[in-house]
């Protein structure tokens, strides 16, 4: 019987995996619905789905699907479709990808943190410009969101010299040592008090849906930096651009938006405090991708 494998999402085109999926599975027919491809004809047939941000109701269209496999360490961005049939749903583990998140995280607050958008302008104008040193022990990050990703993220500023602060919805265990852990609507804001700059590695969920917003802002101290490496929609961004405006936050590094690619005309990529970066944060290759797909497919075929 032969194999069908679709290659979904609305978001991105998922050509950057066929290479990778071709070659471990040699027999199989490979289907892309994306947003360059739109393969429909063989709905019935698939066996499988390797996506990110599937379109809404498209997977109860598959009537023998046997598994979905998010390309990424989350799933909310499959489970958000109320209509999704009744099949294994399977996240990527992948250790490259903490690491990923972890250089990432890290550029992101040292650019901030060091003025380095500062310098970047300086030198257009050939201009030596100097702005405040101040070590990262004197710099609080806040990371709120202490799964796997948030909790790899935060040794890894610690050990650049950060005080370093977390954040969740519940209480964690085995947190890095020298963490300082807050948990719950509570404690929030006495976190968010201490956070000089603040890094959202949250998963999207009802409770985090337009977290980062105006109440939000106005509990971290003034001129307080943003990344959001976590979800476009925990971002409410009229919220940050009038924040922005009033200097309550000093700059953002934003990785993920309600609508990818963001349109060009979005006030976002104009903005001189916002860096816009791809969703690019971390991935995992396209071949660890496969490998996973392969074993998650013999664990539902038993």
């Amino acid at each position: 019987m032969t194999l069908n494998i679709a290659l979904v999402s609305d978001q991105i085109a998922m050509d950057y995996l066929r290479p990778a999926f071709t070659a471990r599975f040699p027999h199989a027919v490979l289907h892309r619905i994306d947003t360059e491809v739109q393969e429909l004809d063989a709905l019935a047939d698939i066996d499988a789905v390797v996506c990110w941000s599937p379109p809404i109701g498209l997977l109860a269209r598959m009537p023998k699907l046997r598994l979905v496999q998010s390309v990424g360490a989350g799933t909310d961005h499959i489970t958000r479709d109320t209509s999704l049939p009744d099949v294994p749903i399977c996240r990527i583990v992948d250790s490259e990808m903490a690491a990923g998140m972890n250089a990432y995280v890290a550029w992101a607050v040292v650019h901030g943190q060091r003025h380095m958008d500062g310098y970047i302008e300086s030198q257009r104008r050939a201009a030596w410009e100097e702005s405040p040193v101040v070590p990262p022990g004197r710099h609080r990050v806040g990371i709120a969101g202490l799964g796997v990703l948030g909790q790899s993220a935060a040794r890894a500023l610690a050990a650049i010299g950060y005080r370093v602060r977390g954040w969740s919805r519940s209480p964690k265990s085995g947190l890095p040592e020298g963490i300082e852990a807050f948990h719950g609507d509570a404690a929030r804001a006495e976190f968010l008090a201490g956070c000089d700059t603040l890094v959202c590695l949250l998963p999207l969920t009802e409770d985090t849906q337009n977290i980062l917003n105006a109440e939000l802002f106005a509990q971290l101290p003034r001129g307080a930096r943003l990344v959001n490496a976590g979800r476009g929609a925990q971002l409410v961004q009229d919220d940050l651009l009038a924040a922005l405006d009033s200097g309550q936050i000093a700059s953002a590094v934003l990785d993920a938006f309600v609508e990818e690619p963001l349109p060009q005309a979005h006030p976002f990529w104009q903005h001189p405090r916002i860096t816009v970066t791809p969703h690019i944060a971390t991935r995992t290759g396209p071949e660890a991708i496969a490998r996973q797909t392969e074993d998650n497919l013999k664990r539902v075929s038993v």
